[in-house]
């Protein structure tokens, strides 16, 4: 692995290149991206997809990567432009993308505004509200864990969160009767520390849920999108956007194994079945 720095006047984009470059067999690279996830999430995915070079980069502000261009926010076009300028940087493409939650939805706008960039896109999961029936409802569910972590901290926030992400159905009465989540029910620490800045739980996301995908620019690029979405998702926020997303696309979910995050390793409770997840995605990519 060789880590290097993309850098301008507004960030310092650290990114990590597995393999060779230019690319062994004539494969373009398969980028792995997240949001908030930074690179490290994508660890086992990479050793498991050997079999080409893969690029994981942490988004602007985010683990290794510094900005200095005066924002906050996470917004999905500013990652577009980044990755644009990664892709135009490793000069191998148009590149594979697999985009995991808020990657999916950095990734979709990298294809709207800048279609040449990608020749397949896989959008596992990406939590877009506005593609929601229920939209409205969802943005007051939402609203639910912001307003938990600012005013308890991280583990009132991240209880609130899981309850809001693991419902099932639509967000109606019946959810918002519900009582408060108890931290303590999902090992979640019930003293606040004091902090603001989680980019999960805090407004700087805003714009990734409330991303609204330009339908047309994706259906025009020569870009092969899948979206896809996990067998234990259900009829989860995640499950129902990805679903929701699809069909706007004309076409159906792809499913992959496991949850959200089920290409992740390794012995902790939200341990997925990255072994499976990468041989569905070869799979798909191959396809």
């Amino acid at each position: 692995m060789t880590t290097r720095t993309l850098s301008d006047a507004e960030a310092d984009i650290a990114y990590d290149v597995h393999g060779p470059l230019p690319t062994a067999g004539g494969r373009p690279p398969l980028l792995l991206i997240g949001q908030p996830m930074t690179a490290e999430g994508f660890t086992t995915l990479a050793s498991l997809m050997d079999d080409r070079t893969t690029v994981t980069y942490d988004p602007r502000g985010l683990g290794r990567s510094v900005r200095r261009d005066g924002r906050t926010d996470n917004d999905p076009r500013t990652q577009a432009g980044d990755l644009h300028r990664l892709v135009e940087t490793l000069g191998a493409g148009p590149v594979d993308v697999f985009g995991s939650s808020g990657g999916a939805v950095a990734g979709l706008a990298l294809v709207a505004e800048h279609p040449g960039d990608v020749r397949t896109l896989v959008a596992h999961e990406p939590p877009l509200i506005p593609v929601l029936p229920d939209a409205d409802a969802a943005v007051r569910a939402r609203d639910g864990f912001l307003d938990a972590y600012r005013a308890k901290g991280f583990g009132a926030g991240m209880a609130a969160f899981i309850a809001m992400t693991s419902w099932q159905g639509e967000f109606t009465d019946a959810y918002f009767a519900r009582p408060t989540p108890d931290p303590a029910m999902f090992g979640m620490p019930s003293e606040d520390d004091g902090s603001r800045d989680d980019p999960l739980l805090s407004d700087v996301s805003l714009a990734v849920t409330d991303y609204v995908p330009d339908v047309a620019a994706l259906s025009a690029a020569p870009t092969r999108i899948v979206v896809g979405v996990a067998e234990e998702s259900g009829e989860s926020f995640t499950g129902r956007t990805a679903r929701a997303l699809a069909a706007r696309l004309g076409q159906e979910a792809v499913v992959f194994p496991s949850h959200h995050g089920g290409f992740t390793g390794g012995d902790g409770p939200y341990a997925g079945k990255p072994a499976e997840f990468a041989a569905r995605l070869r799979e798909v990519l191959d396809a």
